[in-house]
């Protein structure tokens, strides 16, 4: 790629203008913060709190958390951070009556976006919810229903819907220049972390059985705690369902696609075997009404002969080949001989999707990614596992919302919680 011809495109700054003009704007005209609450102060939850204190207006006024450790330390660094101690809770619907409360982020776990998404929505709450937006389908569909009623801010956290070089390949592919996409394809190869499986006693400060909640209470062990819950199946339900759902979203936003017609899902645990327990390589094929589009995933050995196309989306067209990633979309005409366009691009996509959502709070608009797209991109991912599990096709009546012709694969499209929690899906 080195030898390519690279230029940086004036869109870049175009695509940071609105958020640009959103913080001088915010500055011309002040207005009270944003009274903010975070729950789940693991890694991203800081990360989120550091980008909505980047696109300004906000103070944090609580946090939540099942374990005291990372509960006081997030403390202290919002406290550095802002010049005030936030409130702290285990329980969230504690938090969710701090007087004064406008928005929360949740970014906990998928095993815990439900329940807290739907009882901030009966409080009137604003949501940044983390994606996928819920663990089952089922859920999901219980979380829009909710919002609609509710009818409060929401946004989902597929902050690559912010990132430069998915946005620019989408206009490009939009204004047809790559001619109509006949097909696509996704992926994100890397070398997962295999902390030990082993079971152990949990640390001190955490409430294992409260962090599991609704999931099974599964043996505790450094492969399914902190940061590595993603490639466990009852938590995160691995790789494509985690990192995956992104490029997913991604690929459905490019194309203007909505629910997939029919999934099919082949893989297995080839190398991780007894270390993580979901797929280390995963191929999905996604039928949707416009093209198809294929994910594929190997999460060992991955030191890849073209690292800079290891994690993207490939778009082509009638016309021309478009890859898009975060920082970078490429164009290759066709044709013997053609040399591939690379267009570099740069900006904040946490703090702009954050920005967005914050905007939208005080104009009483809503954002971009709302809960029915996070649940058409979330039911995609989700009907993929359903399709890796039962090693069937998967045909999907997005009218209807069931799997046809199926009843074993219809019966994991909601997960039964384990006691007390009441799953909240009834029907």
């Amino acid at each position: 790629m080195s030898t390519l011809h690279r230029r940086t495109f004036l869109g870049t700054a175009a695509a940071t203008a609105a958020f640009t003009a959103l913080r001088v704007h915010a500055q011309e005209n002040p207005s009270p913060p944003v009274k903010l609450a975070l729950i789940g102060c693991g890694w991203w939850g800081m990360v989120d709190v550091k980008a909505a204190f980047k696109a300004g207006g906000v103070e944090v006024v609580a946090l939540c958390d099942v374990d005291s450790e990372h509960l006081a330390k997030t403390a202290d660094e919002v406290e550095k951070l802002q010049g005030i101690r936030p409130k702290t809770f285990k329980q969230y619907a504690e938090l969710l009556d701090t007087e004064g409360l406008q928005a929360v982020i949740i970014a906990t776990p998928p095993q815990w976006h439900a329940l807290p998404f739907i009882a901030a929505c009966e409080k009137g709450l604003a949501i940044y919810c983390e994606k996928p937006l819920a663990y089952d389908i089922r859920e999901g569909r219980a979380m829009v229903d909710a919002a609609r009623k509710a009818g409060n801010i929401v946004q989902i956290g597929f902050q690559r819907r912010h990132a430069s070089g998915f946005m620019e390949a989408r206009k490009y592919i939009q204004e047809g220049k790559a001619g109509r996409i006949l097909s696509a394809e996704a992926q994100i190869h890397y070398t997962a972390p295999t902390p030990d499986p082993a079971p152990v006693d949990p640390p001190a400060s955490l409430d294992w059985n409260q962090w599991c909640g609704p999931a099974p209470l599964i043996p505790y062990s450094a492969a399914v705690g902190h940061m590595n819950w993603r490639l466990e199946k009852t938590t995160g339900h691995g790789h494509l369902v985690d990192w995956g759902a992104h490029l997913i979203d991604s690929a459905r936003w490019i194309l203007g696609a909505g629910a997939p017609l029919s999934v099919t899902a082949a893989g297995g645990l080839y190398h991780l075997k007894d270390k993580i327990t979901t797929p280390d390589v995963l191929t999905v094929h996604f039928e949707f009404e416009n093209c198809p589009l294929t994910w594929r995933h190997r999460i060992w050995g991955a030191q890849d002969m073209s690292p800079d196309t290891s994690n993207g989306i490939f778009l082509y067209g009638e016309k021309e080949t478009v890859f898009c990633t975060d920082n970078k979309w490429i164009v290759l005409p066709q044709g013997r001989g053609q040399q591939p366009k690379v267009n570099e691009v740069r900006n904040d996509s946490s703090a702009e999707h954050l920005g967005e959502f914050l905007a939208a709070v005080r104009s009483h608009q809503q954002p971009s990614c709302t809960p029915e797209e996070g649940y058409l991109s979330t039911t995609a991912v989700k009907l993929a596992m359903i399709s890796y599990d039962t090693g069937a096709k998967i045909t999907w009546d997005a009218k209807t919302e069931q799997i046809a012709g199926n009843p074993e694969a219809a019966k994991l499209l909601k997960r039964e919680y384990r006691s007390p929690w009441k799953h909240p899906f009834q029907g």
